[in-house]
């Protein structure tokens, strides 16, 4: 097999969450600011650093009332998430040829248990990196670096599924294979193009065929 260790973003990656996180900035916003923000300036950092930054780039002093405000209205949502369009086979195709699978997430692990409902199959991946286990997050290296660590792979034995900028800009710097999907719709296949992934994809059929 190409790649004998396959890890995963989560959210547009094998969640279909893309219009949650949007619903929930909405209302932290005009719940907090009191005013419009366009979407797609609202989705610009998401899958990066984590909720607090991305909330300190719309406005800096009200940070943390937006990120209880979010947060409060987000988990609330969880209870409606599904998987994305034939990830759970695609995963368990690539389990069933001996691969080890993981997931590297901006998500605390208390958010990721959330999604537990909707992706039954997180208790049986070999690894879960989460925000709360690296000082640095994407597009830093280092959650992927740690991910490999824990499964004592090396990097050119690896892959790295995303669907953001901040994705792919870890892959590289983690000099694993990066692989960018289509289907989370939170970020246009344009900048997902312009980040020179070392492929591009629309289907889980066609990452099948990548990986």
């Amino acid at each position: 097999m190409r790649f004998p260790v396959v890890l995963f973003d989560l959210d547009g990656t094998l969640l279909d969450s893309g219009w949650m996180i949007l619903a929930s900035m909405q209302h932290a916003t005009r719940t907090v600011l009191e005013r419009e923000i366009p979407d797609d300036q609202l989705l610009a950092q998401v899958g990066g650093s984590g909720l607090r930054d991305q909330m300190r780039e719309l406005d800096a002093d009200r940070a943390e009332d937006l990120v209880a405000v979010y947060r409060e209205h987000n988990e609330a949502l969880h209870d409606d998430l599904v998987a994305c369009d034939g990830v759970v086979l695609l995963l368990a195709q690539l389990q069933a040829e001996g691969r080890r699978l993981g997931v590297v997430t901006a998500k605390r692990h208390a958010t990721v248990a959330l999604a537990g409902h909707a992706l039954p199959f997180l208790a049986d991946l070999d690894v879960i990196v989460g925000w709360d286990d690296t000082e640095r997050h994407k597009p830093h290296p280092d959650p992927i670096l740690f991910a490999l660590e824990r499964l004592g792979a090396a990097p050119d034995e690896a892959a790295y599924v995303g669907d953001s900028p901040f994705d792919l800009a870890a892959a590289r710097a983690a000099g694993v294979f990066g692989v960018a999907v289509t289907w989370g719709r939170i970020h246009s296949s344009e900048l997902l193009a312009a980040e020179n992934p070392d492929a591009l994809v629309d289907t889980p059929e066609e990452l099948l065929g990548v990986l």
